[in-house]
């Protein structure tokens, strides 16, 4: 028997009062990867059906994984549920029992034959796209000829997706967020209490270069990504840095851009001396005997493309080799949610983002949330640790990583008081040595601009180019881009972006500092 933690009993209790309050939406449970969905799945559909004894329920998802995990919390909290699987990854096609759990892929195929379906239950609720003509789209308007009156129920661990913004935005099927626990003050929460253990992203000195990748449905284009990104110099590159940094981690998990890249870094990792196998969609061999063989602990790396994205729970994983670059936060914060999970003797999670993922997207308790499309993006809350490399969050007082003090200054920010007149008309110039710069497409009402962000160790100031504006602006954008590029100046933020990573960096910028926005004057490279 499970004894539900006191979060996972508030998420259940959460569902029933959002319908007793008399709401008639279809509500979500955010909660981080690793607190236990499945319980909380589990718990919800016990209590439900004691009490409704002829409710109807069936829950699905996308991996064969998942449903047996979910089936297994619940035969674990009520041993004698009636239950059945639709699965046909699992050779079972049942569609009779009071409770159902199943794979959307198969369901679709059969959605007549389920019959009348009170409430449909979806784990994973950010694979879900407002599109009418996706699978679970279909399979709701199916069952709804049965049931006009069907309820949908949602859990993930990231309530966004690219393209729509928030899962609850106007068009998508959810419309209320009934409980959620991952916000950054939730999320540190349930590290403090020794539900999650940490994770320490770390920069890394090799880099993979995105720059002429195009973007399609929100991320990179997977095959010109590839192309990108499989090249045996820079993988080795990255190997032989992760030997150094990770040396005493006891099992990792890395990810790249693709099959061809997967089975390339898995020959460099065993040529380096580091035990290694790989999974992909087209493997020849027994994906179930790899997965076991890895917790087993018979080699130390297991490669993957994005098969072990979401649904993967193996607690010992204490090492994340990123090679697979994305800007998607949702896929960024599933994809290191893997190494969340608390296992005995594991401190922490060191996360080797060779693919710039943490810069991009954020981090995992704060990551920056898709909006609408052709809404922008948000800014990346992230600092540079000097001493160590790792990202921490902006708001932290001290390194996750090696304890280092972050001083905070007031020399950015401007202030009434009796200084005011002199601020005004003496400017207080500073320089600052620049240890990282990051490129974000940033729009106002009908014109876009490129954000740059200069990472100054402690210190965090920000610039617009604007080279679809007029006058003064455009000028000062050719300006700035001919100081840093050969090229032509970019008619578009979109050209100027794809280009960003082959842009010289400056090695030290000269900031006015007490205006109300800082101004970079000039710099040095």
């Amino acid at each position: 028997m499970i004894t539900p933690r006191s979060y996972q009993v508030k998420a259940v209790q959460s569902i029933f009062d959002y319908f007793s309050d008399g709401n008639t939406g279809n509500p979500l449970v955010l909660m981080p990867t690793a607190t236990g969905k499945s319980i909380v799945i589990a718990c919800f559909i016990e209590r439900a059906i004691k009490s409704f004894p002829q409710q109807r329920i069936l829950c699905l998802t996308h991996v064969k994984e998942l449903i047996e995990q979910n089936v297994d919390k619940l035969l674990k909290v009520w041993p004698s549920a009636p239950v059945g699987i639709h699965s046909a990854a699992l050779d079972q096609r049942d569609t009779k029992h009071p409770i159902l759990f199943g794979g959307i892929a198969s369901a679709i195929n059969r959605v007549y034959e389920f019959g009348h379906i009170d409430l449909m239950i979806i784990d994973e609720a950010h694979l879900m796209s407002p599109k009418s003509d996706t699978m679970y789209q279909q399979m709701i308007f199916g069952l709804k000829k049965s049931n006009p009156q069907l309820k949908i129920i949602g859990l993930t661990a990231t309530g966004f997706r690219v393209g729509q913004g928030m899962l609850i935005e106007e068009g998508g099927i959810f419309t209320d967020v009934c409980y959620d626990i991952t916000s950054l003050h939730e999320f540190n929460q349930l590290i403090k209490d020794g539900y999650l253990c940490p994770l320490i992203p770390k920069h890394t000195h090799v880099m993979l270069d995105v720059s002429n990748v195009s973007i399609i449905g929100g991320d990179f284009n997977q095959i010109e990504l590839q192309k990108a990104v499989d090249r045996y110099e820079i993988s080795e590159a990255a190997i032989q840095e992760a030997k150094v940094l990770a040396e005493g981690r006891n099992r990792w998990l890395v990810f790249g851009s693709g099959i061809q890249h997967v089975e390339h870094i898995t020959q460099i990792l065993n040529t380096s001396g580091i035990s290694a196998q790989f999974i992909h969609s087209k493997m020849t061999g027994d994906r179930e005997q790899v997965l076991a063989d890895h917790q087993a602990g018979k080699f130390l790396a297991l490669v993957n493309n994005s098969i072990l994205t979401t649904g993967y729970d193996d607690s010992e994983i204490d090492c994340i080799v990123d090679l697979a670059p994305t800007s998607s936060p949702g896929r960024h914060v599933q994809k290191y949610g893997r190494g969340t999970r608390v296992h005995p003797g594991k401190e922490n999670c060191l996360v080797l983002d060779f693919a710039c993922n943490t810069p991009r997207n954020g981090p995992i308790n704060d990551p920056v949330k898709p909006r609408p499309k052709g809404k922008g993006t948000g800014e990346v809350p992230i600092k540079l640790c000097p001493e160590c490399g790792a990202y921490n969050h902006i708001v932290v007082k001290f390194c996750d990583y090696c304890g280092f003090e972050f001083l905070f200054r007031s020399s950015l920010k401007s202030s009434a008081g009796t200084d005011e007149i002199i601020r005004k008309t003496d400017a207080v110039i500073e320089e600052f040595a620049v240890d990282m710069i990051t490129y974000t497409r940033h729009e106002k009402k009908d014109k876009a601009s490129l954000w740059v962000t200069y990472y100054c160790g402690f210190e965090r100031i920000n610039e617009f180019v604007c080279f679809e504006h007029n006058g003064m602006a455009h000028k000062k954008a050719c300006d700035w881009w001919r100081s840093r590029h050969t090229s032509e100046v970019p008619k578009t933020t979109e050209e100027a972006k794809a280009l960003s990573l082959q842009l010289r960096k400056p090695k030290t910028i000269r900031v006015w500092t007490n205006k109300k926005y800082p101004e970079i004057l000039g710099c040095q490279f």
